[in-house]
């Protein structure tokens, strides 16, 4: 008759061998007691004893790899971050107003010192209140502005010399900031204004030993502006060359392509094609930007051939 080898947990053998160790009790009576061979016990505890090394040094390797993983983690947070940072430096908003609306005072992560620091703006831009021009200055503002547009070609030494004969006590210098302040320069030749740039479009003047004889024979367009008590507007016309009548008229506070080619079309509704329109400005460079092209005159005046400064109509 055979007997069927008892086959014992690890939990099992793991208890035995632990008391075994322990030294309580020998191992004949560990044997009595879980009904176990003395040798298989001897055996259970050497395997403990020689295993024990190795249980703790795969221990201290898994936390190692768990740290170090963690590590690398963390490493790769902080080396993306730091590359947003460095290209939010690189493109902050160019303005320092605009800097400043960025910066939150009520943020509780970043402190204002912080927030200046990363957009590159000094705590003293921050906190700066700009000072406004004092009524006086105001006022000798307003009296070069109306001198300006009566005689344009006076120039710094010229404006003081008239502000100072209105019995005001200014400078050459003081001057000079408050025309700078208004865009304001003399108006006088320059050198090597005939030589054209290069690529510089040259258009052909349709209206050359033309005789002027009947009216809606020629049209002419110009730009100019009004001024105002708080600013001024722009003001677009054009006018019939023979009888001097206004054809259409148009203000506005920009100027933009339809404001700039607008008034041809109500002239052309209302009093006929012409034979040519004469623009004095298609376009506007200097600090007004690009006003008008062909192809808004085409729209504003349909079935003309438009050539640049000159609109012509068979």
């Amino acid at each position: 008759m055979t007997t069927k080898r008892k086959s014992h947990p690890a939990s099992f053998k793991a208890q035995v061998a632990l008391a075994a160790v322990k030294g309580d009790k020998t191992i004949n009576n560990l044997a009595g007691v879980h009904g176990v061979h003395p040798k298989m016990i001897q055996a259970w505890k050497k395997q403990l004893v020689s295993n024990a090394e190795k249980l703790f040094q795969s221990g201290a390797k898994s936390v190692s790899v768990e740290h170090e993983a963690l590590q690398a983690q963390l490493y790769e947070q902080i080396g993306k971050l730091k590359t947003e940072l460095n290209w939010l430096k690189k493109k902050p908003p160019v303005s320092v107003e605009s800097k400043r609306a960025w910066v939150d005072v009520d943020d509780a992560a970043l402190s204002v010192s912080q927030q200046c620091d990363l957009l590159d703006l000094s705590r003293s831009s921050y906190y700066y209140e700009p000072v406004t021009e004092s009524a006086e200055n105001l006022s000798l503002m307003a009296m070069i502005g109306r001198e300006y547009t009566e005689h344009p070609f006076l120039g710094i030494r010229r404006m003081r010399t008239w502000l100072q004969r209105k019995g005001h006590a200014v400078n050459r210098k003081r001057v000079q900031r408050l025309m700078r302040l208004m865009g304001l320069e003399a108006v006088y030749p320059k050198p090597r204004l005939s030589v054209s740039s290069v690529g510089h479009k040259v258009y052909r003047y349709l209206l050359r030993n033309v005789a002027i004889e009947r009216v809606n024979q020629v049209w002419s367009t110009d730009i100019t502006y009004i001024p105002l008590p708080t600013g001024f507007m722009y003001l677009t016309a054009m006018i019939d060359w023979h009888s001097r009548y206004v054809l259409s008229w148009r203000l506005s506070n920009t100027l933009d392509v339809g404001f700039c080619a607008g008034p041809g079309m109500p002239a052309g509704v209302q009093h006929g094609p012409g034979r040519a329109v004469h623009v004095d400005v298609p376009y506007v460079e200097s600090e007004r930007g690009r006003c008008a092209d062909e192809r808004g005159w085409r729209r504003s005046l349909p079935g003309q051939r438009v050539r640049g400064a000159v609109v012509a109509t068979g």
